[in-house]
């Protein structure tokens, strides 16, 4: 099975954001090439919320073009045999945390958001980890910082969406 077809049935199994999913649908539906980079109309994205062992905090990166804390994610890339392994690589490749591990029951929420040209949206599927314990993090070239943040301080550095996903995480811990 292609990264393609396995976004298209995780997206037609996802329970939740019914219109904004049916958006994720048609956009693959009309380009073919809607899960890589080079899709300017907009491609999809996987990203994963980094969560401590003890449950009470979560790894944010300071991005480094965007300068601002979000979840670890990114593009997917013709080694992903899935979303979710996307999102995990993600995850994996800027906290540096090795044996990091996937909340069951898929993803946690989509976040359809602007970019600059010239591609116009990512289509952003949010999946959660779980970090091992003892589980050090290690700064990637995409990040200027990594750093855990309790729950409650989160809104407080990060946007919106962030605290969307975090919520939504919540929801399914």
């Amino acid at each position: 099975m292609s990264l393609y077809d396995d976004a298209v049935l995780v997206l037609k199994g996802y329970e939740g954001q019914g219109e904004l999913c049916q958006v994720y649908l048609d956009h693959l539906a009309a380009h073919p090439d809607g899960m890589w980079k080079a899709c300017h109309a907009g491609h999809v994205t996987a990203s994963a919320l980094v969560i401590d062992p003890e449950r009470g905090r979560v790894l944010l990166t300071l991005h480094r073009k965007l300068r601002m804390w979000l979840q670890m994610g990114g593009h997917c890339e013709p080694g992903d045999p899935t979303l979710a392994a996307a999102a995990l690589r993600e995850a994996a490749e800027e906290s540096g945390i090795a044996g990091l591990t996937l909340l069951p029951g898929g993803p946690v929420r989509l976040d359809r958001h602007p970019i600059p040209a010239p591609c116009h949206w990512h289509f952003d599927v949010q999946y959660a980890v779980l970090a091992p314990p003892g589980a050090v993090h290690e700064i990637s070239d995409e990040s200027l910082d990594l750093r855990w943040f309790a729950y409650d301080e989160v809104a407080g550095v990060a946007d919106e969406s962030v605290g969307r996903l975090l919520e939504a995480t919540l929801a399914r811990l």
